[in-house]
């Protein structure tokens, strides 16, 4: 069930963190963080990437896996506050899978 639901939780918690952009910044960290702007997201998405790379260079695969759903997150904040859409982003990634070698080239190439 996880599995089946893991690729959308990004769309699910982008939709969310949209509807905080008008929220109660007393009811919900999502829009006070919006509500400071895209400075502050920026500096915290910046610093939680330094926590990020600390904790892989220690081999804490505990805080990696923590740090990695933070960066997420304010990413996500970040992608509201600047009117980028996932599927945009998506749409990137899938194209980069044939440039990172991720995508294995057709084995009939037509010559035989």
């Amino acid at each position: 069930m996880f599995e089946e639901e893991s690729g959308k939780i990004l769309d699910r918690m982008y939709g969310a963190m949209v509807s905080r952009r008008t929220a109660d910044p007393k009811q919900s960290k999502a829009a006070k963080l919006l509500q400071r702007g895209r400075p502050k997201i920026a500096r915290k998405l910046g610093e939680n990437v330094f926590e990020t790379t600390i904790a892989a260079m220690a081999k804490d695969a505990d805080s990696v896996v923590d740090e990695s759903a933070k960066l997420l997150y304010l990413l996500l904040a970040l992608w509201a506050d600047c009117g980028v859409k996932p599927d945009e982003v998506w749409k990137k990634l899938q194209a980069r899978e044939k440039f990172a070698g991720l995508v294995e080239e057709d084995a009939d190439d037509g010559r035989g």
